[in-house]
């Protein structure tokens, strides 16, 4: 069955773990409101997914549980871009001392897989499984000027350019300049277009064919950062590890 003929039933129970996922725990009463669906269909659903360990129930609440982690940990352990690339990205973190991180595209989104700490790190709002809109970042600008542009064009139609901050890429102009820069130096830059005050920088891990497989990057308190170190030191080392990674699993 496609996405023209969807399921209803699989479509509320998705509709509820997406309402579960943006807050709570909440009540049967609460979720029928935020849903506008009966309180027996909420309540069934709850009963179905609680049994199965997908969700948990205390003092009447609900909330997810533990069992999507689970699942998202054996997905990611599958994965042999994450199982190589899991080392370097420690080791790139224990290297500069900042935050290290790995990140791939998935229905024009990009999903991180993993975050590493270095001792000087801060604590962003990232964290494995979270997704982020491409155009934001420095990971996923990378990826996007390693896609055919007619699957960038796709993604942008799908997706928007979204503003985060006032120094986010917000037209398609704009965009597609910024992926021509990318190209040729060959490594990506976020100067505080997702969060303000953080600079990143990301390299390409790409597959013997050419395709992207995914990026790696750090990110560091733009006073930290100089353009020096961004231009210098620091983009030699995100592009070393990012080598590091092909070399693995390419050879």
């Amino acid at each position: 069955m496609d996405a023209k003929h969807p399921v209803q039933t699989t479509e509320k129970t998705l509709a509820l773990i997406e309402q579960l996922i943006e807050g709570g725990p909440y009540g049967v009463t609460e979720l029928s409101h935020e849903l506008d669906m009966g309180k027996s269909a909420v309540h069934n659903h709850l009963t179905t997914l609680q049994s199965h360990g997908y969700v948990l129930k205390t003092d009447g609440e609900y909330q997810l549980g533990l069992k999507f982690l689970e699942i998202g940990g054996q997905i990611r352990k599958s994965m042999e871009f994450y199982e190589v690339a899991e080392p370097e990205v420690k080791a790139l973190a224990a290297e500069t001392g900042e935050l290290a991180n790995l990140l791939v595209e998935e229905q024009g989104m990009g999903v991180y897989l993993m975050r590493a700490k270095g001792d000087d790190a801060v604590d962003l709002d990232t964290y494995a499984g979270l997704r982020t809109n491409l155009h934001t970042t420095a990971l996923g600008k990378v990826i996007l000027a390693n896609l055919p542009k007619s699957r960038v064009e796709a993604i942008i139609d799908h997706r928007g350019l979204e503003t985060k901050t006032p120094k986010s890429v917000g037209t398609r102009d704009e965009l597609f300049d910024a992926l021509d820069d990318v190209r040729e130096r060959g490594y990506a830059i976020d100067d505080g277009e997702r969060l303000e005050g953080l600079r990143c920088l990301a390299a390409p891990v790409k597959a013997s064919s050419g395709a992207v497989l995914g990026a790696i990057s750090v990110s560091a308190p733009a006073s930290r950062v100089s353009d020096e170190d961004l231009h210098g030191n620091l983009s030699e080392r995100v592009l070393s590890a990012a080598n590091v990674v092909e070399l693995n699993i390419n050879y």
